[in-house]
C-alpha cells in the first residue's frame, strides 16, 4: 500500500499543537508499522507564504498541493468572542478547503476548525461535531447541520469533524486503524499513552461554562429545584408554588428552555453526582440517594445516559484527590 498523503492546513492564529499533533502520531505509527508497513507522507500547507500560529509561533509551510486527506486545525476561540470577526481574514483558507473537497479529498477539522468547514459549505446537510463548548454556536450558525455535541469524531460522506484538542488523537488513531490496521493503531496508542477506547465527549462537559437558556420564570423554577435535589419530583406542588397550573408551568418552562422541569432536574442531579464522584469516597448508592434516587440501578442508567459512562467508570476516570 502506498503512503497516505496528509496535508495539514496552517493559517494565522491556528493552534500549533493541532497542526503537529496528527503528523506526530502518524510518524509514531510509521515507526510501529516498520519498513514493510504502509506509511504517511505529511506536509504542512498554506495558501500563504508566512503563517504565525496562536501565540505568535512562526510555522514553516509549503504551497497547497494534492493530498488524500486535508486536516484543518482549530484556532483560539473563547466564549463571547466574535466568530465572524475571527473567520473574516481566512477567506483564502476557506476557498482552499472548498477546492480540496470539490476534488474528492477527504477533509477533516479539529475542534473549532469545524467553523471553517462550515463557512466553506461542507457541513450543510451533514452530521458534524466540534468542541462541546461551541457546539451550540455551530448549530445556531448552521441550522442545516446536524450537530452531535456528544460525539468525539463524526464522519459523514467524506467530511470528518472532531471534538476539542485531544480528539485529534481519536481521529488520528482511526485513520491509522483504517490505513495501517488495528494492531498498528493499538500499539501506537500504547506507545503514545493515548486512550484508544473513548467514545464520547459527554463525560468532559462542564455545564458551568454552557449558556443557560431561559428567562426569569424558568430560572426561578430551576433555582427551586436546585435547592433540594434529593426531594421527590412533584409537578403539582411545583406549579402551586408558582401559582400556575401544571399545564402552564410545563408550557412556559418548555417555551423558555426547550425541555421540561423534570429533564432539567435530572441533568442537575447528574451534575451534582459527578461532583461527588470526583471529590468524595461516598458509595455510588449513597450518592444516588443524595441526589434523589433510591434505586442505584435507576441512577446508574440515567447517569450513563447523560455522561456516556457508568458511575464507577466515571469515578475511575475523573477522581480528584487532595
Amino acid at each position: 500500500m502506498s503512503a497516505l498523503r496528509v496535508g495539514v492546513l496552517a493559517y494565522p492564529g491556528c493552534f500549533a499543537s493541532e497542526v503537529f499533533g496528527v503528523p506526530d502520531l502518524l510518524t509514531m505509527a510509521g515507526h510501529v508499522a516498520g519498513p514493510d508497513g504502509s506509511g504517511y507522507a505529511v506536509s504542512i500547507v498554506s495558501p500563504r507564504r508566512r503563517v504565525a500560529a496562536a501565540g505568535g509561533a512562526a510555522l514553516d509551510v509549503s504551497p497547497l498541493r494534492e493530498v488524500d486527506v486535508l486536516v484543518v486545525p482549530g484556532f483560539e476561540l473563547g466564549p463571547g468572542l466574535d466568530v465572524d470577526a475571527r473567520l473574516a481574514p481566512l477567506a483564502p483558507e476557506i476557498a482552499a478547503i472548498r477546492a480540496h473537497a470539490a476534488t474528492g479529498t477527504a477533509v477533516v477539522s479539529i475542534c473549532v476548525g469545524a467553523f471553517l468547514l462550515a463557512e466553506a459549505g461542507l457541513l450543510d446537510g451533514r452530521r458534524a461535531t466540534t468542541a462541546w463548548l461551541f457546539a451550540d454556536e455551530l448549530a445556531r450558525r448552521r441550522p442545516g447541520t446536524d450537530v452531535r455535541p456528544e460525539c468525539l469524531v463524526v464522519t459523514d460522506r467524506g467530511v470528518t469533524t472532531t471534538a476539542a484538542f485531544s480528539a485529534m488523537y481519536d481521529f488520528a488513531l482511526d485513520l491509522i486503524r483504517r490505513h495501517s490496521g488495528a494492531d498498528v493503531a493499538r500499539t501506537t496508542a500504547r506507545v503514545a499513552l493515548v486512550d484508544d477506547a473513548r467514545s464520547s465527549q459527554s463525560p468532559y462537559v462542564d455545564a458551568r461554562f454552557l449558556p443557560q437558556p431561559g428567562n426569569a420564570f424558568s430560572h426561578q423554577v430551576m433555582r427551586r429545584l436546585d435547592q433540594d435535589l434529593a426531594a421527590r419530583y412533584d409537578l403539582a406542588a411545583l406549579a402551586e408554588a408558582f401559582q400556575v397550573s401544571t399545564r402552564t408551568l410545563l408550557r412556559r418552562f418548555a417555551d423558555e428552555t426547550g425541555r421540561s422541569p423534570l429533564e432539567y432536574l435530572q441533568s442537575a442531579r447528574v451534575r451534582r453526582a459527578r461532583q461527588l464522584l470526583e471529590t468524595t469516597d461516598r458509595t455510588v448508592a449513597g450518592i444516588a440517594a443524595a441526589v434523589g434516587y433510591r434505586d442505584p440501578g435507576t441512577f446508574a442508567t440515567l447517569f450513563a445516559k447523560h455522561t456516556g459512562r457508568r458511575p464507577r467508570d466515571y469515578r475511575a476516570a475523573f477522581r480528584r484527590t487532595g
